[in-house]
């Protein structure tokens, strides 16, 4: 059946056991769409929010790469693996003597800015290679450090020796170092059992949909799951352009706008006039003033300057 052109997000709920791309191949077919990609990679032994990019969205993609993320993970005390996780063979065991203050205490230890070292069963490249093909070969290189930062970190659960928490963190952080570096500072070392994504930025698993459930719809009951491509650029200000301005957008120049007209869509000038922003901004999302998305832009000295553009209707 010959390709679909269709823009759009899908928010799939990955399953356990499948990874980011083979879910992303099942989801294409599904949708017979011709360009598609996902945003960041989920574990096979992880499941959870999966944002999927269709067409156009497929532009917007970095932008959910740098986004917060929050998981909901389960944690076994007394244990350290190869992998930092339940793939892996146990490294050492040791006795589990803390109790659950002591780990609320734990937790609050790795709240804010925290450093991380990059586990060797990751896909960060050392010399053109990924660490895990060191890692599967036996070797270990020496990585450097990282600084990222945990907005949140809460106690879900303590039914020992497996913790259950839910983390909201930024990007670059592994949560299988996370529950290593706190089993290490409990004494007793740990590894992840268990890690399920609930948000990607402001996406959420609310709204997300099952690889069952779509094989199981049909081709409008899919289509219908789909967002629009500035749902991932929700969390962007707005502008909104007059006719003319949107063309000159389009055509890659230039606006200082103190010197356009505003929308005609006085609801929206008055609600979100682009006027009333910082005059530096690292993105907005730039509309016509019918909310047809025309791409994104950057604020320099109240200069919006096209960054990425839509060169479909959306």
């Amino acid at each position: 059946m010959p390709r679909r052109v269709l823009d759009g997000v899908l928010l799939l709920d990955k399953p356990l056991g499948l990874s980011s791309n083979d879910a992303l191949i099942r989801a294409k077919r599904l949708y017979l769409a011709k360009k598609a990609g996902h945003t960041g990679t989920l574990d096979p032994l992880a499941s959870g929010l999966l944002p999927l990019c269709f067409g156009e969205a497929t532009k917007f993609s970095q932008d959910l790469l740098e986004a917060d993320k929050t998981y909901e993970a389960t944690m076994r005390l007394g244990i350290r693996t190869t992998t930092g996780d339940a793939e892996g063979e146990t490294l050492e065991t040791r006795d589990v003597a803390c109790d659950e203050p002591a780990v609320l205490k734990a937790l609050a230890g790795f709240r804010g800015d925290i450093v991380q070292v990059p586990p060797m069963y990751s896909a960060l490249k050392r010399d053109g290679k990924p660490l895990y093909e060191y890692a599967r070969a036996g070797q270990v290189v020496e990585r450097e450090a990282r600084p990222v930062t945990i907005h949140a970190l809460e106690l879900l659960a303590c039914a020992l020796p497996d913790v259950t928490f839910r983390v909201t963190c930024s990007k670059g952080t592994y949560v299988r170092t996370l529950a290593e570096d706190i089993g290490e500072s409990l004494g007793c070392g740990a590894h992840l059992v268990a890690l399920r994504r609930t948000a990607v930025g402001a996406l959420t698993l609310e709204h997300a949909v099952t690889l069952d459930a779509l094989s199981d719809a049909d081709a409008s009951a899919r289509d219908a799951w789909l967002q629009p491509v500035d749902a991932l650029l929700s969390t962007f200000p707005a502008v909104y352009l007059d006719e003319e301005s949107a063309r000159r957008f389009l055509h890659g120049q230039r606006l200082r706008l103190s010197e356009l007209p505003q929308a005609s869509n006085t609801a929206v000038a008055s609600s979100e006039s682009a006027l009333n922003l910082p005059p530096d901004l690292p993105r907005v999302r730039v509309y016509t003033d019918g909310k047809r998305l025309l791409g994104v832009a950057k604020m320099i000295d109240g200069v919006l300057a096209p960054d990425r553009l839509v060169v479909t209707a959306s």
